[in-house]
């Protein structure tokens, strides 16, 4: 049996695991969800345990037993944030969650609510909906936060008294109730053939239709509830297994009033008299299975194939049907997972199937070829319980008789038309079968005896395939889902720490790269202080297991300390208890080393080998690939550094600050650029912006930039150096449009001169704070209108204000207008402290340098005029 599915025993944290048992019924009962979780925080508070699960099975939940709290899933995201996390179906969880969908590719709607009581949270309540046009009920979102509060109180209880609430160990399974229906009853019996007396307990008196009270223990009594055709056999078949030893067993039809009867089956053997002697007493039992035996045997006749699965997949029962259509005995199908005993199976698409039909608990079907050329319609009706599934024949994809594919195969009344799965498992339409052939289909007419058995050859022995599951597959997807994510080295070694390691229930993390043929640290977590600091510029040739799985390639587990001792005596160890070494290799090129540490002794199954196996590949090309970018982003950044000034110019009763933020999301650099120009008409000072991000629009910024440059020291007036400029842009042809904002200030008159090509507006703040938005008439972006005009306005800068340009990274933000953002600029600016003009440049970038995610690179350009004396 599966690690997750074993039930912990019990321990002290049985009353906490009866809370949690207690919360997952009453959700289920309240709210109509088929599936309820309950995840609560791990000890270390890094990653949130599955602990106890109802309503689908806990295998089919391999990528996410343990998951990260920092991860971009329902569950970390409500536990994070303290509110519900409500998905109404497959659209919204792919817009909002795409990992979660990466792992878990099913239709189901869902809602997380925090567990939580005061400040603390314990965990996340889950449950799960087939999805609806109508959405979610509001009353079941209200219930399922409902019992999250009651349960955090509870929590919170148990933890005041000092009982352990952390996640940890296998998940909890709690049963559900199974469907109501006759049960079996077995009733014990005592008759002695001498007298005549029979002793009865109160089950079999049940089984007759009596109360104990009112039976007189006389077998002429139970005599008469027998059918008549079956009392000579039974009294024959009862006095040969007294005279000879044996065992009696036999069916026999009981009367239950009127003419109905049911059908009972007796086992007895002969008992010795206390004092010895002949035996002359029958001591048995009765069974009576209600309506299951005759279940079992109507399903035995019918011609097509029957099986049932365990929430697991392993098969429970097969029919003679299920037999001679999938070429196996039963005998070596019971207890083992459908697509291992069958090889043609095997392929991870039919797993899927089955997981979908569990998770989404909804039916589905599938077509597969039994070889050499035997295609068979698989359908899975799924339930708490498992699945009940069928199989019928039916032509292959290719094949059909002109109706058109959207009738599907043959099937039996009230299957669902199946798509059909390749041996690659690539869903295609299911063409109707042909019925040219006789075993085209199944006839219409059921035969009333089971068609005869097929000689010993045609069976074929199972052959279970060495394969990955399914699950291991759906977890190693989502793992690598997170490494698409991070860029740089120092995003990819975050993403290991934070949401990788966590998934294992590891507490370190190291990950070295080779450098120079020494392996040097890149990233650690957990670790003593200045514990590592011995392994750094380890040689390649050393021996240490971090070395070795490098070298060789292959990854190395210690499942204990005493493992790992035995290996490599003398190695310094710290408070883990076991630990995976994995090579990170890339393209047959030696990257580095991860290494994984466990608090407690951890032994590594074979899926997690396999696992952590493929996971230090792609580590291993994650880091490939951000070393490369970290390189060339530093080569850009560099170039684009060397576009813009290097010092700006220090001019009397004036004075200049500017900042430049690179955009975060890209390696492609932007076209914003800044400048002050000391030329003999007085200060010229510019702020442009090149539309995009890539190496063009750094080029074009610096083509852009000189020509301002140019014209702006020939002498040329504010506009007609934009009128210039855009003629040489139109010459140019890049392809792009700018934008620019040019400001003259006189020396002499004291005045500015502005003129702008499809710019920002300024800011200015005057002396007292105001600020206000200089709103002055522009023209078209360069590169629109080879002849397009630029118009000026004039403005007197006050004494002691402050003039402020920028480019539309500083004021835009995803959900907001531009004129929001440039309102918020002109409030910061407003109250911001105005004594110390490179503080206050670093005051209006203080958010944008915050913001991880910023799409756009920022310019900014702030001249302060001097006060009156």
């Amino acid at each position: 049996m599966d690690d997750a599915l074993r039930v912990r025993p019990p321990a002290a944290n049985q009353e906490r695991d009866d809370l949690l048992a207690a919360a997952v019924r009453k959700v289920l009962r309240d709210t109509d969800a088929y599936s309820c979780l309950v995840y609560l925080r791990s000890r270390d508070r890094r990653s949130l345990v599955l602990s106890t699960v109802s309503g689908v099975p806990v295998s089919a939940l391999g990528a996410f037993r343990r998951i990260s709290v920092r991860g971009q899933l329902p569950a970390p995201m409500a536990y994070r944030t303290g509110r519900s996390v409500c998905l109404s179906g497959t659209d919204e969880t792919l817009r909002r969650f795409p990992e979660l969908l990466v792992g878990l590719p099913y239709s189901f709607a869902s809602v997380c609510a925090p567990i939580i009581s005061g400040t603390e949270t314990y965990g996340v309540l889950c449950a799960l909906w087939t999805p609806s046009s109508t959405g979610l009920p509001a009353s079941a979102r209200r219930h399922l936060r409902t019992s999250a509060n009651r349960l955090g109180g509870q929590l919170a209880e148990l933890a005041a008294g000092g009982d352990r609430v952390e996640g940890g160990g296998d998940a909890a399974v709690v049963e559900l109730p199974t469907a109501p229906g006759t049960a079996i009853r077995l009733g014990l019996f005592d008759w002695n053939l001498s007298t005549g007396a029979l002793s009865a307990d109160d089950e079999l008196c049940a089984i007759l239709g009596r109360t104990p009270d009112r039976f007189d223990g006389r077998a002429e009594t139970v005599a008469a509830q027998l059918h008549p055709d079956d009392l000579p056999g039974f009294c024959t078949a009862a006095r040969g297994a007294l005279l000879e030893g044996g065992v009696l067993a036999m069916r026999l039809r009981v009367t239950a009033g009127g003419n109905r009867s049911r059908t009972v089956e007796v086992r007895a053997r002969a008992s010795e008299p206390v004092g010895g002697g002949a035996p002359d007493h029958l001591v048995g039992t009765v069974l009576d299975t209600g309506s299951g035996v005759a279940a079992a045997e109507a399903v035995e006749r019918l011609r097509q194939g029957i099986f049932s699965l365990d929430p697991d997949g392993r098969i429970t029962y097969a029919n003679l049907g299920a037999e001679l259509l999938l070429g196996a005995h039963r005998e070596e199908m019971l207890g083992r997972h459908l697509w291992d005993c069958l090889g043609w199976l095997s392929d991870p698409a039919y797993e899927d199937r089955h997981r979908a039909a569990m998770i989404s608990r909804q039916s589905t079907t599938y077509l597969a070829c039994r070889p050499p050329d035997r295609w068979l319609a698989f359908a899975f009706y799924p339930d708490a319980h498992g699945v009940t599934g069928t199989v019928i024949p039916a032509a292959g994809p290719l094949a059909g008789n002109g109706r058109g594919p959207a009738e599907g195969p043959s099937r039996a009344p009230g299957e669902p038309r199946p798509t059909s799965t390749r041996s690659t498992g690539e869903p295609s339409s299911a063409p109707r079968a042909s019925g040219s052939t006789p075993t085209a289909r199944p006839s219409r007419a059921r035969p009333s005896t089971p068609p005869p058995s097929p000689p010993p050859a045609a069976f074929e022995p199972p052959t279970p395939a060495r394969r990955a599951g399914v699950g291991a597959i759906y977890r190693l997807l989502q793992l690598a889902s997170t490494l698409t994510q991070a860029v740089t080295v120092r995003e990819v070694c975050t993403a290991v720490a934070e949401q990788i390691l966590p998934a294992f229930g590891g507490q370190e993390l190291a990950i070295y790269v080779v450098t120079g043929n020494r392996l040097n640290l890149a990233h650690q977590v957990g670790y003593p202080e200045a514990f590592l600091d011995r392994f750094e510029g380890t040689p390649m040739g050393a021996r240490l297991p971090g070395v070795e799985a490098l070298s060789t390639g292959a990854p190395i587990f210690f499942a204990s300390v005493e493992e790992l001792s035995r290996a490599y005596p003398g190695i310094p160890l710290d408070e883990m208890c076991a630990w995976a070494f994995l090579p990170l290799i890339a393209s047959g090129h030696p990257v580095g080393s991860c290494i994984l540490g466990f608090d407690e002794p951890h032994p590594f199954t074979t899926e997690e080998r396999g696992v952590l196996t493929a996971l230090g590949g792609l580590i291993a090309q994650a880091l490939e690939r951000a070393r490369l970018y970290d390189t060339e982003f530093a080569l850009a950044r560099g170039l684009q550094n060397a576009l813009l000034p290097h010092r700006l110019p220090k001019v009397p009763g004036v004075t200049i600050a500017a900042r430049y933020l690179p955009g975060t999301q890209s390696m492609e650099i932007g076209g914003d650029w800044y400048d002050a120009i000391d030329t003999a008409q007085g200060l010229c000072l510019v702020i442009g912006d090149v539309e995009g991000h890539s190496v063009a629009a750094a080029a074009t910024m610096g083509q852009l930039r000189s020509a301002v440059r140019a014209f702006a020291t020939s002498g040329c007036e504010p506009n007609e150096v934009l009128v210039r400029t855009n003629r040489l842009l139109a010459d140019l042809d890049p392809g792009l449009l700018a934008s620019c904002c040019l400001i003259q200030l006189d020396r002499t008159a004291g005045r500015a001169v502005i003129a702008r090509a499809g710019h920002l507006p300024p800011l200015l703040r005057h002396a007292d704070g105001r600020t206000e938005v200089l709103e002055c008439p522009g023209g078209a972006l360069l590169g629109v209108d080879p002849l397009a005009e630029y118009p000026v306005s004039e403005l007197l800068p006050p004494p002691g204000s402050v003039l402020a340009l920028y480019t539309d990274g500083l004021v835009e933000e995803p959900g907001t207008s531009i004129d929001e953002g440039i309102d918020r600029l002109r409030v910061s600016l407003a109250h911001a402290d105005a004594n110390s003009l490179e503080q206050l440049a670093d005051r209006l970038l203080s958010a944008a340098r915050r913001s991880t995610h910023r799409a756009d690179d920022v310019a900014l350009l702030l001249t302060a005029f001097a006060p009156e004396r």
